[in-house]
Formats: C-alpha cells, structure tokens, sequence
C-alpha cells in the first residue's frame, strides 16, 4: 500500500512541486505538461499482460528503455523540449523507485 502512495504521488505531486518552483508564473500549464508526459505509459498496452506488480518497467517497455531514457536526457538540452524532458525522467525515476522496490 505506501509503494501505491509513494508511486502515484510522484506522479502528480512531485511535476506539481516541480511546476510551482521551476515555472511559478505559469506553474498551472507546466504541471499539465508535466501530467501529460504520463502518456509514455501507453508503450504498456503492448505488454502481456498489461500490467503486473513484479515487473520493473524501466527496460522492459520500449518507451522505458535505457535508450529512450538517453533521448529523454538529450531533450534536456532544447529549450522547446525542456519541459517535456523533465516529465519524462521524473516519470522514469518514479518507475525506477518502483524497480527498486521490488528488490
């Protein structure tokens, strides 16, 4: 149960917190942004099955690879992409508390 916690509060509290220190003037937006990079979990619907508790995402779902994980880094660098990238990896670090978890 406090994994579940944990998990989902990194999901929408930690890009919230995120939002308000790095992006106070338009906090509200970037935390949406933030929000939407949650998208990259759709690389779970070609799973099988879709989703299990005892399994580490980070390198078993394409969008989770070690490779996508650098591209996502390498987003930081863009000023247009910045956002986006830090969702990404705060996404990818919550998945990979998961991982650690689970050990």
């Amino acid at each position: 149960m406090l994994q579940l916690v944990v998990h989902y509060s990194f999901h929408f509290l930690l890009p919230g917190l995120v939002a308000w220190v790095f992006f106070r003037s338009q906090w509200k937006i970037a935390w949406l942004i933030l929000i939407g990079t949650m998208l990259v979990d759709l690389d779970h619907l070609i799973a099988n099955p879709i989703f299990s508790s005892q399994r580490c995402s980070i390198n078993f779902h394409p969008l989770h690879s070690y490779m996508a994980i650098a591209v996502y880094f390498g987003l930081l660098f863009f000023k247009k992409t910045r956002i986006i990238a830090i969702g990404l990896l705060l996404h990818m670090l919550t998945d990979g508390l998961d991982c650690l978890w689970m050990k």
